[in-house]
């Protein structure tokens, strides 16, 4: 099993900067693939970005050019760096991680705010 702890989420104004942090413990060397989701009330969760093991990333075209995603091996963790935040990028952001086993564990979920 693997447990992930989310912070960093909060109300930022538009334009601004946020740095999401997920901490994984537990069967981290299964690990295969980190990444943060994003869901609205109404509205299917979505990819935001993804980093393997290997550090090959993807991203959703609408977070292109003004999302980051990085992870630091030796602390079990995955950073989004947000930028140029708009009001659509209000969500709540989700760590998610898939093992080598394609099982797949998620956090408890960190709402961003982004307004005025």
């Amino acid at each position: 099993q693997v447990q992930l702890v989310e912070s960093g989420g909060g109300l930022v104004q538009p334009g601004g900067s946020l740095r999401l942090s997920c901490a994984a413990s537990g069967s981290i060397f299964s690990i295969y693939a980190m990444g943060w989701y994003r869901q609205v009330p109404g509205k299917q969760r979505e990819l935001v970005a993804g980093i393997t093991s290997g550090g090959i990333t993807n991203y959703a075209d609408s977070v292109k050019g003004r999302f980051t995603i990085s992870r630091d091996n030796a602390k079990n963790t995955v950073y989004l760096l947000m930028s140029s935040l708009k009001p659509e990028d209000t969500a709540v952001y989700y760590c998610n991680t898939v093992l080598y086993s394609a099982k797949m564990y998620w956090g408890q979920g960190t709402l961003v705010t982004v307004s005025s």
